[in-house]
């Protein structure tokens, strides 16, 4: 009897064990990974519950494990900057090899506005037959979508353009330019793109009539200087380059004005932009019509030049030649100041450069540069900047 008792004693334990184990179970509780081994034998070989079911006062949660940072990410490398050589403004490396794009541009009333001079380097202005101007822009710092209307070449923009061996896009041209760009058109002087060649680098507009109508792009251009063999360098500035004079050091207004047979032009000096306002017969606020912005350079340059007809049997009025290797006298206007001095070329690829009166090389604001070519006779005016403030500007205002 006494060892039923003993059995009936451990049948209660062992029932209540398994009564734990399944409630930890249903309760989700660490005490649902009972074991076999959980149970221990006594030296009695009386079942008893083994200490490592039971709670220990030391006990800590369990820690939970740390996120695994994410990793810092490499910085991009600021890319290197360096002066255009055109302009001195501060470009890629890649832009500044860009290979230099010329290009002839109407200037007749009914090709205004154009498009494409406000994204120009530098833009030189003369005047051809009739003393109708025309311009020539380069362009190298950047690229617009649309330049024109294009028209054709003379001999005297070829030679500007031949300052940086230029690919150089144009409608055709007198005879004398022709022939020197069937001679000298494959980079001895220029990169020769005639649109009667290259008429897939041109189109026509449907907006204007001809032969106001001819543009191109300048992705275009690039791609027929590279079919001509026009190579991207390194080059090296023919000009140099200053940054702008401090606020205080720019003087109040000024004005130039620059008389064509058909084109007036006229620059008003900025001060707040340190620009020079253009102006042309017929649009007192010259645009470009590509993009919608001001023409406003931060340099504008006047050069006296002799200019005859050139007797090429032209009908009508005579073409023109110009001397343009040589020297001559210049105004350099930057910075709202203007220096009075010589414009030099020594030969057709060599630079033109600027110099004042006592023979320094003139430093020009870093920015665009408009260059306007006159014949002795044409009509010029320039008035000076004020250092002192308009009185609109000192006046106080009116009391209340």
């Amino acid at each position: 009897m006494q060892r039923n008792a003993v059995m009936g004693i451990v049948g209660v334990v062992v029932v209540s064990a398994l009564v734990v184990g399944v409630g930890a179970t249903a309760l989700g509780s660490p005490a649902a990974s009972v074991r076999p081994s959980a149970i221990a034998q006594t030296p009695s070989s009386t079942p008893v519950l083994s200490a490592s079911l039971a709670p220990s006062p030391s006990a800590s949660p369990t820690a939970t494990a740390s996120p695994t940072p994410l990793p810092t990410p490499t910085p991009l490398p600021t890319p290197v900057l360096v002066p255009a050589p055109l302009t001195g403004r501060p470009v890629t490396v890649a832009v500044a090899k860009r290979h230099p794009i010329a290009v002839m541009i109407d200037d007749l009333a009914a090709a205004r506005p154009q498009s494409g001079l406000s994204q120009a380097s530098v833009v030189w202005q003369a005047p051809a037959e009739g003393g109708i101007p025309r311009y020539m822009a380069i362009f190298q710092d950047s690229l617009p979508k649309d330049i024109g209307p294009v028209r054709s070449s003379r001999y005297y923009y070829i030679a500007w353009a031949a300052e940086w061996r230029a690919v150089y896009a144009h409608a055709g041209g007198s005879p004398q330019a022709k022939a020197t760009l069937a001679a000298k058109g494959r980079g001895q002087y220029v990169y020769n793109i005639d649109e009667f060649r290259y008429s897939g680098t041109f189109h026509r507009i449907t907006t204007r009539l001809a032969p106001h109508n001819l543009y191109t792009t300048g992705a275009k251009l690039r791609a027929a200087g590279k079919h001509q063999g026009a190579k991207d360098k390194a080059y090296t500035a023919a000009w140099k380059f200053a940054p702008d004079a401090p606020l205080e050091a720019r003087p109040y207004g000024g004005t130039i004005t620059v008389q064509y047979p058909y084109n007036t032009i006229k620059y008003a000096y900025d001060r707040k932009t340190n620009t020079y306002l253009r102006s042309v017969t017929g649009e007192k606020k010259q645009t470009d019509k590509g993009n919608g912005v001001r023409i406003a350079p931060k340099n504008v340059v006047v050069m006296r030049m002799r200019f005859g007809p050139l007797n090429d049997g032209h009908p009508g009025a005579p073409r023109l030649e110009a001397t343009v290797v040589g020297s001559g006298t210049a105004w350099i206007f930057t910075n709202g100041r203007t220096i009075k001095g010589t414009w030099k070329k020594t030969a057709v690829t060599k630079p033109t450069r600027f110099y004042d009166s006592k023979g320094n090389q003139v430093s020009l604001t870093i920015g665009q540069t408009f260059v306007q070519v006159i014949p002795g006779n044409y009509p010029f005016s320039y008035k000076a900047g004020s250092n002192t403030p308009p009185a609109s500007a000192t006046s106080s205002p009116a009391p209340s």
